[in-house]
This record gives C-alpha cells, sequence and structure tokens, in this order.
C-alpha cells in the first residue's frame, strides 16, 4: 500500500479472482491472501474494491448512508443495468423504500410467532430424524436432514402448497449466482430462469398461499394500506429467495462441524441449549453467505483509500469472519466462543430479517438429533457445488452411532 501524492492511499492491487471455482470451493487461501495485503484492495478482474477485514466489512454493513444496497447487492450497477427481475425490498432497497417491508417482515417475525412454530418444528424434526436412522447408520446428511428440514418446515411457515418445492432450491442457486459476475455458473442456469421465475411468482400471489402463513400475513398488512399490492408479491419473493437456502447450507455445514469436531458434538450432546450458539458459530466458520456487494453514495474514504462515488465494493464476509484480529483461532469451530458480531447474516439495518427462523430450524434439528445420536463421523469426502456467492454444498456422506 503506497500513499498518493495528495495524501491518499493507494490501494494494493489484485488481479485475483475471487469468483473462480477454485476460489468458491476454497477461498480461505485468497481471504488470507486480501486481508495480509490490506484493508483495502482493488481487484483489476472486475473494477472493484474488496475489503475483506472484519473492521472494514462490519464499518460498511451498518453504514447504508455511504454504502447503499439500492443499486444492487452483487456486481451488476443498477444505476446502469437493469435487474434481471424486480429488485427485492429487503435486500436491494434503502430507506425509505426499505422501511415499510422490514417493518412488516419484523411484526409477522417476531418472537411470538416463532414460540408457536417452535413446538410443531421439534416434532417435525424428532419425525425426521426418526425416519433416516431407521434407514440405517450412513447417509447423505445433506440431502437427508440439512436440505429436507427447511425444504419442509419453512414453506409450511410461509403458507406454500406441497408441490413444486423442488424448484425452490434451483430457484435460489439462480439468483445467487446472479450477484457474481456473468459467468459460466450464471450461463448454467439460464435456461431454467424463466421457468423457474415464472414458478415463484406464482407461490407469492395470494390465492397460491394458505390462509395461516406468513405470506397470507403479508398480504394482510397490503390490505391495511401498509403495503401496496404490488410490494406484496415481493415481499412474499424476499421471504422464499434468502430463505432457505442459507439456512439449507448453515445446517450442513453445523452438521460437518459436528462430525469433524467429536468433543464439541459431545459438548451439544450434553448441554443441547447449545443448538442456536452451535448454528451461529457453524455460520461463522463457514459463512454460507460469503459476499455481497455496496455501491458507494459519495466519494467516500476506506482506511485512508478514497473509493469514487458510484463504484462498487466487495464485502467478503467469509473473509471477516475468519479475520484474526477479530476472533481467536478462527479456523476452529468452537462451542466455547461467543459467535454473536459475525458478519454471516450481514449486518446494521439490511441485517437477515429471518435469522431467528433459520436458528429456530438449527434448534429443532440438533436437538433431535443430539437426543438420539452419540457420534457422527465422516464416511467420505464431502463435495461442494460453486456458486457466486453461496457457499453451498453438494454432499456429507456421513456415518452415526444411535444412543442406547
Amino acid at each position: 500500500m503506497t500513499e498518493a501524492l495528495d495524501g491518499a492511499v493507494v490501494p494494493p492491487v489484485s488481479d485475483a479472482d475471487p469468483f473462480a471455482h477454485e476460489v468458491l470451493l476454497d477461498p480461505e487461501p485468497l481471504h488470507h491472501a486480501l486481508r495480509e495485503a490490506g484493508p483495502v484492495v482493488y481487484l483489476s478482474r472486475y473494477d472493484v474494491h474488496a475489503l475483506a477485514r472484519y473492521e472494514q466489512v462490519h464499518a460498511a454493513l451498518v453504514d447504508w448512508q455511504h454504502f447503499e444496497s439500492g443499486s444492487g447487492v452483487g456486481l451488476a450497477n443498477f444505476r446502469h443495468e437493469k435487474p434481471w427481475r424486480p429488485p427485492s425490498l429487503l435486500l436491494e432497497a434503502d430507506p425509505p423504500r426499505h422501511d415499510a417491508p422490514r417493518r412488516i417482515l419484523r411484526e409477522i417475525l417476531a418472537p411470538p410467532a416463532l414460540r408457536r412454530l417452535r413446538a410443531s418444528w421439534a416434532v417435525a424434526a424428532e419425525e425426521l430424524v426418526d425416519q433416516v436412522l431407521a434407514d440405517g447408520n450412513e447417509f447423505d446428511a445433506f440431502t437427508a436432514l440439512a436440505e429436507a428440514f427447511p425444504l419442509r418446515a419453512f414453506p409450511d411457515a410461509v403458507g406454500l402448497g406441497p408441490h413444486g418445492r423442488e424448484n425452490l432450491l434451483p430457484y435460489g442457486n439462480m439468483a445467487f449466482n446472479a450477484f457474481g459476475p456473468r459467468n459460466d455458473l450464471v450461463a448454467a442456469d439460464a435456461h431454467r430462469v424463466a421457468e423457474l421465475s415464472v414458478w415463484v411468482n406464482a407461490q407469492c400471489e395470494r390465492e397460491a398461499l394458505s390462509e395461516d402463513g406468513f405470506g397470507a400475513l403479508i398480504w394482510a398488512a397490503a390490505d391495511r394500506g401498509e403495503l401496496t399490492h404490488e410490494q406484496a408479491p415481493l415481499v412474499v419473493r424476499s421471504l422464499l429467495t434468502a430463505g432457505v437456502d442459507t439456512t439449507v447450507h448453515g445446517l450442513a455445514a453445523c452438521l460437518y462441524a459436528c462430525a469433524t469436531h467429536p468433543e464439541e458434538w459431545q459438548r451439544l450432546r450434553e448441554q443441547p441449549e447449545l443448538a442456536r450458539a452451535a448454528f451461529d458459530e457453524a455460520v461463522r466458520w463457514q459463512s454460507p453467505v460469503q459476499t455481497f456487494f455496496r455501491t458507494a453514495t459519495t466519494d467516500v474514504t476506506i482506511a485512508g483509500t478514497v473509493i469514487p462515488e458510484g463504484t462498487k465494493i466487495l464485502m467478503l464476509l467469509g473473509a471477516a469472519n475468519r479475520d484474526p484480529d477479530r476472533w481467536t483461532s478462527p479456523g476452529r469451530f468452537d462451542l466455547t466462543r461467543d459467535p454473536s458480531g459475525h458478519v454471516g447474516f450481514g449486518m446494521g439495518l439490511h441485517q437477515c430479517i429471518g435469522q431467528h427462523v433459520a436458528r429456530l430450524e438449527a434448534e429443532a434439528l440438533l436437538t433431535a438429533l443430539a437426543h438420539r445420536v452419540e457420534r457422527i463421523e465422516p464416511t467420505g469426502t464431502p463435495h461442494r457445488h460453486p456458486n457466486n456467492t453461496l457457499r453451498s454444498w453438494a454432499s456429507l456422506p456421513l456415518r452415526v452411532r444411535p444412543t442406547a
């Protein structure tokens, strides 16, 4: 890092590609290199400034006034490019446009609603675990547990019908790929964009939703004038886009952690009340959402580097969550750690509105497993699925030893 004649810091330049397949599958080496390079690194390949240290990522996340989401949280700049779909009113909007949708969802997803779900989700998790164990002690925990439980629990809570739920993960994969460059991963989804978009949009309409789910409550808010009827389906879509994939891959990370850290699994079995903390630590450790972008609303200075107005900033959430200046032994999954403060759910105004829903799903599944399984261990190499934004899983082969 050098200093320009006017006193501004010139950031180090890197031609690394954070969206290359090998980086998406194993991001830690690049994250380490970017953290070591400096608080701001210019990525010449994409003409963006990257933040990989916790201090700068956290600061950018909470400062929505200078680092806006409304120009898109992906590489595409909505100031100059037309979005591939109507932008999210939660993720890709700033106040005042962001205010009403977030307020409505905050009320709908408030603790009383989650308390009502807790008992039914606990039963559903117990049924699923019993079913999986009845089929044998070796299985792909990604599909059998991490994927199966959220695809049952969360769409039920939103009010989706039983048919077509197999489209949710492909749609989410497509949506999160679209936050990156137009690379081969985006091209691989191109043939399904229209089909999946039509299906998801149809599920967001009032008539497709049950009368007792989150979706119906969103439409009721529109009837009261708290949202427009044009906004209501977009808010439902935000739940379906952000509420499934991230939880699925967070749960897979947690199961992987329990299999590769047997002493932590024993700690969780002895103290099942640690289930939510275990999920948060897994989200910090693996960061299912690896990256998001912001756009500078004015010339803004970060650690002495001036980032010009209108410039895209890449925030490496996964790198921040393993920053040794913030976390002791960050590469270790540790249930004695307080993981609060991690940026795996974002931070500030745009922090994930459904994070408590995800924690409740994790609590139900992990508690059911802790009561029934004495030991979890890998039986083969787990496989990742490359995605431009998500630290995704494709398979997680495990063996369990049920309790006596």
